[in-house]
């Protein structure tokens, strides 16, 4: 017979003085569940009968819900405030009705084995019912902060925090549930459903709670719950994770806590052993983590100069300076003012900075790491990218940065101290272009200041003064010395081959318009590139060098005049035409007025230092332009000198052939000298102008001819003035400055045509107020001339000339304004020879008249001047 259908097949216990609970804790005897014995079998009429009154004493209404009725009664407890402190029933309120996102109530028992619940840790709704008790005022108790839980049970607690279980029924249960009883909380709830089969869901208590009126202040209380619930501290692994996803700011928040703790455990860990490894591994936690957040600061520092815009991560990097900088200063405060120990000050502002010194290097850096390539364009790289990294701090960092960081000088530092780690690492390089020694010379003085520094946009946001220059002033020294070897040694190669190569040309045989001497524009130009190059440096440099370069261009000359010396000795041996000859004489010369030039600019640079090497030069110069001058001098008076021999004799009196040879080989000497240059050119002509004179004068005063009649002296003297005025024009049209000369064989002529004494006196003492070199024997031998004779009237004349000798005008002249010194006087035999001649036939012809018989008639005075005439002839 088949058994009715039941809707719940209840147990049946064989015995129940028997059924205890299950074991707790580990313990072997628990709580009966059944407190009073009864003879019947079924536990639930038991319970009924129980819950049948209600708290006063009154039966419920029959076939009435127990769990409704207690339901009821809770909800009516709930809302009096008053929650009885003992309960008999073992599911609480927030148990049975899922609402677990309440926080549990944990209770715990005193010395009377009595349950009491912690005021301290009250849920959320039971601060709901204190608040509309107290006319809505917010109370609100601090907790405690919790310790800080390992990384290990993160995961689980964060499914577990703040979410509420959908279904107490489920079976996924954690471990910490089924240590509490949750097995028999599941029993429990299973046994409600069965009694609770087929009614409609009830509203929920939180549902009557929050009535329109109050949810305004359920919102609140839910914002200061929020406010009050202290952060969840997180795990080292956390930590990292927001680093690495730069959430930085919210990563230094939680080292700095965690830092925090770790400080607190290091002064407890002396207490065990254990607690100080714990406090050592979490200290090196710290430490990592610190490093791993600065690489993301520093990074996105180096970012920011890269993008060329606004970048806003920078702002969470300004963010975390500021935070770090504030907890130093709390550190500081702290400890009293005294230097703080461990990690801290950990000067993040500082690191900043070099963060940023590390940046810009790198950059730098990058623009110079091309091979092969030169120091000037390595530097024209390196200008080209300061000034765009520059002007991206001007454009897009400034507005970022507060103003207390100073983010353009610190750049603008970094920058500075970035080229000139980089110019000391090209310095330490053996340099031996001296094209990269002026380069990085300049860049240390000029270019850096003028082209990046010097910009407006730059200069005018900083203070260039503090900056101070790129090399140290040792560095600097040394680099000049180095230059000025460098260039003493390659100017003086250059110049000595140039020389070599000149020496060669001038054994060559080459046609007269086709030599061109230039050796002293090759020398010049070598000598200019650094000369001119040097004071855009510096000025002390540019003196440097100039020094240097004269003292090349002293010790060349020197060797310049030993060749040339060299040369005019052996031109003859060298098989070179007189022409040719001629030619490179010339070309030697007009090197000269170049080297002469330069050696003045030289000098100038530093008169007192280079005025002696300066004279020294310049006497090597005009011993080369005196021997070309004297070499070509001399070569001309070879062809001048038979002519001169023929002036001033009889046949020159009527003829003038030997004259106008003189100054037809002048002319035409004069075509070939204006090859020469205006200096050497002047000089070779007033030279020329002096030693004509003087081969002029020079028969003049050998007294190849006596005028002892008037006619002869009249003749002789307009015969001297027409040819003086000849030479004068010439040497006008041949450009000589020597007009000086003109006045003498003009003076010559008025001392030979003159006939009164005093006016000779007085002639002879204008020729020795222009001429102070000329002397008494050469005013003697101009009186043989004239045919002056007698002895008094001799006298009388050359007594002007000895007080002038004796006065004080008469100074000793240089060569070049001597004219007379150089006048050799000679007289003929022949001149003593016919006097005594004379002598004789006067005595004998009247020693015969007193001897033979009368005497003949007295000659007249033509007689006598034929017969003087006939006597000079023989």
């Amino acid at each position: 017979m088949e058994e009715p259908p039941l809707a719940v097949k209840m147990p049946v216990f064989k015995n129940s003085y028997q059924i205890k609970m299950a074991k707790v804790n580990g313990s072997a005897n628990g709580d009966l569940i059944l407190e009073d014995s009864s003879e019947s079998t079924n536990p639930f009429d038991e319970g009924l009968e129980e819950n049948e009154l209600d708290p006063s004493g009154n039966v419920s209404p029959a076939g009435s819900n127990p769990f409704d009725e207690d339901e009821i009664e809770l909800n009516t407890e709930l809302l009096n405030g008053s929650v009885p402190v003992t309960s008999r029933r073992r599911g609480t309120l927030e148990k049975i009705a899922g609402l677990s996102p309440f926080k549990m109530v944990k209770v715990k028992k005193g010395p009377n084995k009595e349950k009491q619940v912690n005021c301290d840790k009250r849920s959320f709704l039971g601060k709901i019912m204190d608040s509309l008790n107290e006319d809505h005022s917010l109370k609100t108790t601090p907790e405690k902060k919790k310790m800080r839980r390992s990384s290990e049970d993160f995961n689980i607690l964060q499914m577990l925090n703040g979410k509420r279980r959908e279904s107490l029924s489920s079976l996924d249960l954690s471990p910490t549930e089924g240590a509490n009883g949750g097995s028999d909380t599941l029993k429990r709830l299973n046994f409600l459903k069965l009694g609770r089969v087929g009614k409609p869901r009830r509203v929920s208590m939180v549902d009557k709670l929050l009535q329109p009126g109050l949810i305004e202040c359920v919102q609140l209380m839910e914002e200061v719950e929020d406010v009050e619930k202290p952060k969840e501290p997180l795990s080292v692994l956390e930590i990292h994770q927001l680093i690495q996803k730069r959430d930085l700011q919210v990563a230094d928040m939680h080292i700095i806590d965690l830092e925090a703790e770790c400080d607190l455990e290091s002064q407890r860990s002396s207490e065990s052993i254990e607690m100080s490894k714990d406090s050592g591994r979490k200290t090196k936690d710290v430490a990592l983590l610190y490093q791993a957040l600065m690489e993301q600061l520093w990074a996105v520092v180096d970012e920011s100069l890269t993008v060329r815009r606004i970048y806003e991560p920078l702002e969470d990097v300004i963010r975390v300076i500021d935070q770090e900088e504030a907890t130093d200063k709390k550190a500081l405060e702290a400890s009293g003012g005294s230097s703080v120990t461990g990690t801290r000050p950990r000067e993040m502002k500082r690191r900043w900075a070099e963060a940023v010194k590390m940046s810009m290097t790198k950059r730098l850096c990058r623009c110079t790491e091309e091979r092969g390539v030169s120091i000037s364009a390595q530097m024209d790289k390196l200008k080209k990218c300061a000034v765009e990294d520059l002007y991206a701090v001007k454009n897009h960092l400034i507005c970022i940065y507060p103003k207390e960081y100073e983010v353009f000088k610190v750049y603008l530092k970094s920058c500075h101290d970035g080229i000139a780690s980089w110019l000391a690492e090209v310095v330490q390089r053996n340099l031996e272009d001296i094209n990269d020694l002026y380069v990085v010379l300049d860049w240390n003085s000029n270019i850096y200041n003028r082209e990046v520094l010097g910009r407006p946009e730059i200069a005018s946001l900083a203070s260039l003064h503090q900056l101070g220059p790129l090399l140290a002033l040792e560095t600097q020294m040394d680099l000049e010395d180095r230059c000025v070897s460098a260039v003493q040694a390659k100017v003086t190669n250059s110049v000595t081959k140039d020389l070599q190569a000149e020496e060669e040309k001038w054994r060559q045989e080459t046609k007269l318009e086709e030599y061109f001497s230039s050796l002293s524009h090759k020398v010049i130009s070598a000598l200019r590139v650094h000369v001119d190059r040097a004071p855009t440096i510096t000025s002390e440099f540019g003196a440097r060098i100039a020094d240097c370069c004269l003292k090349i261009l002293s010790d060349f000359l020197k060797s310049f005049q030993k060749k040339v010396e060299r040369f005019h000795e052996c031109w003859i041996e060298s098989n070179i035409s007189k022409d040719t000859y001629i030619s490179r004489t010339i070309a030697i010369g007009n090197s000269c007025p170049p080297f002469r030039e330069y050696i003045e600019r030289l000098v100038q640079f530093d008169p007192e230092e280079n005025e002696e090497m300066g004279k020294r030069a310049a006497a090597a110069l005009d011993a080369v332009t005196n021997r070309c001058n004297r070499v070509l001098a001399d070569l001309l008076f070879e062809d001048l000198k038979p002519y001169f021999q023929k002036l001033m004799r009889k046949k020159w009196l009527n003829n003038s052939d030997a004259f106008n040879s003189i100054l037809s080989i002048l002319t035409e000497y004069s075509h070939k000298l204006r090859r020469m240059s205006a200096q050497p050119y002047q000089m070779l002509v007033n030279e020329m102008h002096r030693k004509v004179l003087i081969e002029y004068i020079q028969p003049l005063m050998q007294v190849k001819m006596v005028c002892n009649s008037m006619k002869a002296r009249t003749k002789m003297a307009a015969k001297l003035q027409e040819e003086a005025q000849q030479l004068k024009h010439l040497f006008q049209q041949l450009d000589s400055t020597c007009s000086w000369l003109d006045v003498a064989v003009p003076h010559l002529a008025e001392i030979i045509v003159l006939e009164d004494t005093p006016s000779i006196q007085m002639e002879v003492g204008m020729l020795m107020t222009d001429f102070p070199d000329i002397r008494k024997r050469h005013v003697s031998a101009i009186l043989d001339v004239r045919g002056t004779w007698n002895q008094a009237v001799r006298q009388e004349i050359l007594a002007i000339v000895k007080d002038l000798e004796n006065s004080d005008s008469m100074i000793q002249l240089p060569r070049g304004q001597a004219l007379f010194s150089e006048i050799v006087v000679t007289k003929e035999a022949r001149c003593i020879h016919v006097s005594l001649n004379r002598a004789s036939r006067v005595s004998m012809t009247f020693l015969s008249s007193m001897r033979h018989g009368p005497q003949h008639p007295p000659r007249t005075r033509l007689q006598v001047e034929h017969s003087d005439q006939a006597e000079s002839q023989v």
